[in-house]
């Protein structure tokens, strides 16, 4: 499952903050002045680390001037004088974190994040100070009061639900007491997750696996084997490999090294991140969050964090998330257990007399796919050179919605590796600029996600147009290749794509309604959806050639792909699952965790009778998307997001795949809209009937199983 950080919210972006004296002269600092750039985008060639620290402290510093303003106003409140004018405050702040937040997670630093990890509690500070203003929470409640009142649009409707709630699910209702206790939680908890991540990337970047005997890289493919060479001389080490826990690396070493204590060596690696008892150790970390954020849910008068955080999503409770994620629980893992002992049938067949571990199971299930599809990823890896998949990827959203993409020089950017482009309409009209940065270093953290530069928003009647980004992991180049896409990577491609143009297609009057700010069961699907289109056969010949040949992939190649469409789904799908409960499992909790992070994930992991050759997709210590991201109680997403994008995608291949009515009214019910509407009305409005399991069920292979085999 991609790895997205959408929002601001999301990644946390709203916890850097700093109160310390600078020297540094606002003279010199580019966030204090409107950017002369090509479309306004960051001057990331002359930002410096040292501009950081003042901006955010002289934007906290106007936007409490201006909600100091707001409290003080001596006239009515009204949604212009109140909803508004907080709407538009907190603009100089907001430029300067987006940018740190972003820098912090693509192409961080020591001294990045020894900045960030002083500045967090100061913003926390900031946040509670506005979040927990009575005075404040007073005017906007008279002005929610009296809303029938007001003939307000449905925007605006929306705008002021979200900013009421906002104050009550923070905290504006609690006495002097419980607020204070909610300030230094939010505090705790800003710091907590900001350590849990940095700690990760250490861990991650730590470990390297040196192979000094060409023997040992026995059944790898040429092109991991020259990555690792380059990357061992780039270290030092010329003439020897090195494989790091980088998924490009890790993960075709798993399913391809025939030595096997290797691949024990470099899983167990990956699966101990953070979780070492050493300075990097996140398992007391992580338990203090959950039971902070169950504390804080208490507070708010919620049984559960997941509670808080599920009332405002299209789950609503605990109860909708779990009935969903049983439901696909006992298909999944009765596939896994069949697809388990197919596997140990194989390494029996093999002559081998070991069982089945999980170092062995990309390996063999690479076997097996070969044995039983003829299919070869090394054979499909030349087809998708990312040059072509990005063709394929523009390709498609210009067939559906005509918009066209240029590259643009002489544009700042925060990386080398960084590439720009100006997004335009059909008609040739601006639309926005993306960035796409696609390949692994040490000062990125792992995954794959988008997020924004500059939000959409209308700015005196006209649209002010996104700064979008996507970031990823893909292979590099080697020797004389482009980089080769496994097909994973094409679809993980084509998903951050879905929500880049969630956030270039954003035509919303106000920033916090724009894109992506939508509940986060309702944020994947246009990101999902997308994936389809990468898989059908028709659009495969437009994208996929040969990098050597230049030949059109064969009939015969996408024949295997797609028979082999559901083979190994067992697999991920319970490995997401049993992620995705784990998730849920701390977060319902109604005490306080005493147990620690290894004995209450085992007791988790035991509950539903995950098989010992499979782990959660993420263990507890390095599950950053719950501990250090804006997924807390919502991992389900993905699948519950996967309902939706299998259903709405029938209504393209009910009719045709680039319909272009299904196509502009998904834009107008969908894309455009972001968090404007409930996403279900917004869903209904598109597909005409709320979504059903049967696609999705049908498209893992999951509908046929009926009998639940042991190992």
């Amino acid at each position: 499952m991609r790895k997205s950080i959408l929002t601001l919210a999301a990644a946390g972006t709203f916890l850097f903050a700093c109160d310390q004296s600078d020297e540094a002269s606002t003279s010199m600092n580019l966030f204090f002045e409107s950017y002369n750039t090509p479309f306004e985008v960051p001057p990331f060639d002359k930002i410096k680390n040292e501009h950081f620290a003042p901006a955010l402290r002289e934007g906290m510093k106007i936007q409490q001037q201006e909600i100091d303003a707001i409290t003080n106003n001596s006239e009515d409140p009204t949604f212009e004088n109140t909803i508004e004018a907080m709407e538009n405050s907190g603009r100089l702040l907001a430029r300067a974190s987006i940018v740190f937040s972003n820098l912090n997670s693509a192409n961080t630093s020591d001294e990045l994040q020894a900045i960030a990890r002083e500045m967090a509690p100061e913003l926390s500070k900031h946040s509670d100070n506005i979040n927990l203003n009575q005075e404040l929470f007073e005017r906007v409640k008279a002005v929610w009061d009296k809303k029938d009142e007001l003939g307000l649009s449905e925007v605006q409707h929306k705008l002021l639900e979200k900013r009421y709630k906002a104050f009550v699910r923070s905290g504006a209702n609690l006495n002097d007491a419980d607020k204070e206790k909610m300030r230094e939680i939010n505090s705790k908890l800003s710091t907590l997750g900001l350590q849990f991540g940095q700690n990760l990337l250490a861990e991650t970047n730590a470990f390297q696996l040196v192979v000094e005997n060409e023997e040992d890289l026995s059944g790898l493919p040429n092109s991991l084997k020259e990555t690792a060479a380059a990357d061992a001389k780039d270290a030092g080490m010329d003439g020897k490999w090195l494989f790091s826990l980088q998924n490009p690396s890790v993960m075709p070493f798993l399913q391809y090294a025939d030595n096997r204590e290797l691949r024990k060596k470099i899983w167990e690696a990956y699966k101990n991140r953070a979780d070492q008892d050493n300075q990097y150790d996140n398992k007391e970390i992580l338990i203090e969050i959950a039971n902070l954020r169950r504390e804080k849910a208490n507070l708010l008068g919620f049984e559960t964090h997941a509670d808080y955080v599920l009332e405002e999503t299209m789950a609503k409770n605990p109860e909708g998330v779990y009935n969903l994620l049983n439901q696909l629980w006992t298909p999944a893992l009765a596939k896994a257990k069949a697809e388990a002992a197919e596997i140990q049938e194989l390494i029996k067949a093999e002559g081998k007399d070991f069982e089945l571990e999980p170092w062995d199971w990309r390996y063999y299930e690479e076997k097996l796919k070969v044995k039983k599809f003829d299919l070869d990823e090394q054979e499909v890896k030349p087809y998708f050179s990312l040059p072509k998949v990005q063709e394929g990827v523009f390709m498609v959203v210009n067939r559906l919605w005509g918009l066209t993409f240029e590259e643009i020089e002489n544009i700042p950017v925060y990386h080398p590796d960084v590439k720009a482009y100006e997004v335009k309409e059909a008609d040739g009209s601006h639309l926005g600029v993306l960035y796409m940065d696609f390949h692994p270093r040490a000062s990125k953290r792992g995954g794959a996600w988008m997020t924004s530069y500059r939000g959409q928003e209308m700015e005196n009647g006209e649209r002010k147009a996104p700064v979008i980004s996507i970031v990823c992991n893909f292979s590099r180049p080697s020797g004389n290749a482009p980089a080769l896409l496994t097909f994973d990577e094409v679809t993980t491609f084509f998903h951050e794509f879905g929500h880049a143009l969630h956030g270039l297609m954003s035509n919303v009057q106000y920033r916090s309604l724009a894109g992506t700010s939508v509940p986060r069961d309702f944020v994947e699907l246009p990101s999902q959806i997308m994936e389809n289109w990468a898989t059908e056969p028709s659009v495969l010949k437009e994208y996929a050639f040969h990098y050597e040949t230049g030949e059109v992939i064969p009939d015969a190649l996408i024949e295997k792909l797609q028979k082999s469409g559901t083979f190994g789904q067992g697999f991920g799908t319970t490995e997401y699952l049993a992620a995705s409960l784990l998730d849920m499992d701390y977060h319902t909790q109604k005490e306080a965790i005493s147990k620690s992070a290894d004995e209450f994930e085992e007791a988790s992991m035991d509950k539903i009778g995950l098989i010992d050759e499979i782990i959660p997709r993420y263990r507890s210590p390095y599950f950053q998307h719950i501990f250090a991201g804006g997924y807390s109680a919502g991992y389900y997403s993905y699948i519950w997001s996967g309902v939706l994008d299998t259903d709405a995608f029938q209504a393209f291949k009910e009719t045709e795949l680039f319909n272009q009515e299904k196509a502009q009214a998904f834009r107008k019910e969908i894309l455009e809209r972001g968090g404007t509407d409930d996403p279900m009305k917004m869903y209904v409005n598109f597909r005409g009937a709320e979504p059903k399991i049967d696609a999705l069920l049908k498209k893992r292979g999951l509908d046929q199983v009926t009998v639940d085999r042991t190992k």
